[in-house]
């Protein structure tokens, strides 16, 4: 349960910072905005739930049912990462002047990688569970780290993840 408590702790950790990292480049909100990020908030205080189902089942045959529910629920604080960004950086509609263009299209790029790879690591966690949970966990080290690292990946270092 410790394990399952600090790996909670440590994926909301870094969605926290990068939340974070999005408002330094957004600068206004409105009501549809406030409601995505409502949405998001959702989902990520949910994210101690399908945790504990993981560590709970990891070693009986309810483990792939945990593990859709775990990965189900990233894919979906992914999707809305992703409405979310959309949302605030179309035509620059909620950015500040600090948002660089290439700032605004390196965040982009990098948020396409969670949706189609939470989504691998759902459907993987009906095959192998085990699997299933590296991706996982290679995706928080990976939106860990694209924040800080994120010009070698061509972007600028305030990136932050879905």
């Amino acid at each position: 349960m410790f394990a399952a408590y600090l790996t909670s702790f440590a994926t909301i950790l870094v969605m926290w910072v990068n939340h974070h990292k999005l408002f330094n480049l957004i600068r206004r909100t409105n009501d549809t905005f406030l409601f995505l990020n409502g949405l998001l908030l959702l989902f990520v205080t949910f994210v101690p739930f399908p945790t504990a189902l993981v560590s709970a089942y990891l070693l009986h045959p309810q483990a792939r049912t945990a593990a859709a529910v775990y990965t189900g629920t990233y894919e979906a604080i992914a999707i809305t990462f992703n409405l979310l960004w959309n949302y605030a950086s179309a035509r620059r509609r909620l950015l500040g002047s600090r948002a660089s263009p290439a700032e605004v299209d390196a965040i982009t790029r990098q948020y396409r990688v969670g949706p189609v790879s939470y989504l691998a690591a759902f459907v993987l966690s009906f095959v192998s569970v085990p699997a299933s949970l590296g991706i996982c966990m290679l995706l928080a080290v990976f939106f860990a780290f694209t924040g800080t690292f994120g010009h070698l990946l061509g972007g600028r270092r305030a990136g932050p993840s879905p």
